[in-house]
């Protein structure tokens, strides 16, 4: 068994309990931080992770049933669904907290809803072969950006039970990646709903207007990520 998807996987579970301790990532206008973190997930999906999903594409279409066979787009089906899905989750969370007197569903869906997406990270993580870190580091900066955004909405839910959950997932997800194997097209598919969601999750903490975001810290982030990708 190869161990290091496992000790990838608690680097990122770490990220989540020491997110919050990185206070300089906190304040108006954005962090520079934040949004070079952004900058490079955001590469990364479209540099990386596009291409490699147009790869999966002839695996899907292959497995996919006779009724939907000819649609010919599964993966990037999937990656839109990806981004609608987060984009959804998004939106309840911040009518949540306009709300007065949340009775927690909304706090639980969020936390929910992540715990699932870094459960499908944690069992790509196995599944990264020659480009592990390069994975890795793409998403725990992607963890960072997220976990900005659930502490603005979602504070003491997640310092009292959310980061664990989250941490959790992370790992859970990359003990059964390394236990388990799927078809390679249920890969493409996870894949593909990661690359959707990541490119959602990124851009919905650096629009808002009064964020007041760094867009040359976001270039230069996902400028250099992509140098890296293309030299490797």
């Amino acid at each position: 068994m190869d161990p290091l998807p496992l000790v990838a996987a608690c680097v990122l579970a770490a990220l989540h309990f020491f997110a919050g301790r990185l206070r300089f990532l906190g304040g108006v206008p954005r962090s520079r931080w934040l949004s070079a973190a952004g900058g490079i997930s955001v590469a990364y999906v479209v540099v990386h992770l596009l291409p490699e999903i147009a790869e999966y594409q002839e695996a899907i279409g292959e497995a996919a049933p006779t009724a939907v066979a000819s649609l010919e787009r599964h993966a990037y089906l999937l990656a839109l669904v990806g981004l609608a899905v987060f984009y959804g989750v998004e939106l309840r969370s911040r009518a949540a907290h306009r709300a007065e007197g949340d009775d927690g569903a909304a706090t639980a869906f969020s936390f929910a809803s992540y715990a699932v997406y870094n459960a499908v990270i944690g069992y790509l993580l196995a599944h990264r072969e020659g480009g592990l870190v390069l994975f890795a580091v793409a998403m725990g900066l992607h963890f960072l950006v997220n976990d900005h955004g659930l502490r603005e909405h979602h504070e003491r839910a997640y310092h009292q039970w959310g980061r664990w959950l989250l941490s959790a997932a992370v790992v859970v997800g990359a003990l059964v990646g390394v236990a388990a194997e799927v078809p390679e097209a249920v890969v493409g598919l996870l894949v593909a709903f990661i690359g959707g969601g990541t490119i959602l999750n990124v851009l919905k903490e650096e629009l808002p207007e009064q964020r007041h975001s760094r867009f040359g810290a976001f270039v230069a982030g996902a400028t250099a990520y992509t140098a890296v990708l293309l030299a490797v």
